[in-house]
């Protein structure tokens, strides 16, 4: 993320001008796309798949609960500085017959993480175009199959800024997010252990704790049109000074990936909700 700071340098001085609040907008909106990701198997793998995938593209702008591009959020509490919502997150499965370094290891599930996040208002700039937040978002993890078990948790602290109309140009919206990952010992070993029964002269049995998990980036640009939708994001992790560095499953201790989508809007409500800049309902 050498270019973050020009980024958000940009980002910023797209905003200085005062505009007027965004239209009403549809309470839900409906549709289908396709994605196409790269991402490493695990974090600290450095053996990567692309992925093209279906996904429901469905918008919700309630009070209380809400599907946008923040993911869906379930609003417990908010004010003009403090949001206490629900956050959710997921990992895709790993094939360890197809990872050099998990050969004859045990394949990783599916997973999905949810838990609490709070959301402090650190400055937010005119008429609602940008906004920078502190999120602290902290989950636990579940892997999916038939009989689901609980992996570990993490706590992922991170700034977050909101931009509108990026760059001055009207419609794009621009996310930043940096920011450290710490994890306890259930999910670092979930990850990187290995078990006595598994090692091999290449993989020495390993074990680790719970602690600092490395940081992360990200950047996020989309634009909404008429009818379609379209997005991508990069996404740069590094595992440098992590409790679990020395894993013999951590292969490469920085990664990038990152992806790209594009979703047809097929239906919406007549019913319509008053949004700020940033596409948030506004009282």
């Amino acid at each position: 993320m050498r270019r973050a700071a020009i980024v958000v340098a940009a980002a910023l001085a797209a905003v200085n001008a005062p505009r007027a609040l965004a239209a009403d907008e549809p309470l839900w909106e409906a549709g289908a796309g396709l994605t196409v990701l790269d991402f490493p198997d695990y974090r600290g793998s450095s053996q990567s798949h692309a992925y093209v995938l279906p996904f429901p593209y469905f918008i919700y702008r309630g009070e209380f609960l809400r599907q946008d591009r923040n993911g869906l959020r379930g609003i417990f509490f908010r004010n003009d500085a403090v949001d206490l919502n629900m956050s959710v997150g997921a990992s895709l499965p790993v094939d360890s017959s197809k990872n050099e370094a998990r050969e004859g290891m045990p394949d990783l599930k599916a997973s999905v993480e949810f838990g609490p996040s709070l959301d402090v208002r650190l400055w937010e700039g005119q008429s609602r175009h940008a906004r920078l937040e502190l999120r602290m978002p902290l989950r636990v993890a579940m892997t999916v199959e038939a009989h689901p078990h609980v992996i570990g948790g993490q706590f992922s602290p991170h700034l977050n800024l909101d931009v509108a109309d990026a760059f001055g140009q009207e419609g794009w919206n621009l996310g930043l997010l940096a920011g450290p990952v710490f994890t306890d010992g259930r999910y670092n070993r979930h990850y990187y252990e290995v078990a006595p029964e598994f090692a091999a002269p290449q993989r020495p049995a390993y074990t680790t704790s719970g602690g600092y998990g490395g940081m992360q980036y990200i950047v996020a640009l989309s634009k909404r049109y008429p009818r379609f939708w379209v997005g991508g994001f990069a996404r740069y992790d590094t595992l440098a000074g992590s409790v679990f560095e020395s894993s013999p499953l951590v292969t490469s201790k920085r990664y990038l990936a990152g992806g790209i989508g594009i979703a047809w809007i097929l239906g919406e409500s007549k019913q319509r909700v008053p949004v700020n800049a940033l596409g948030e309902p506004r009282s």
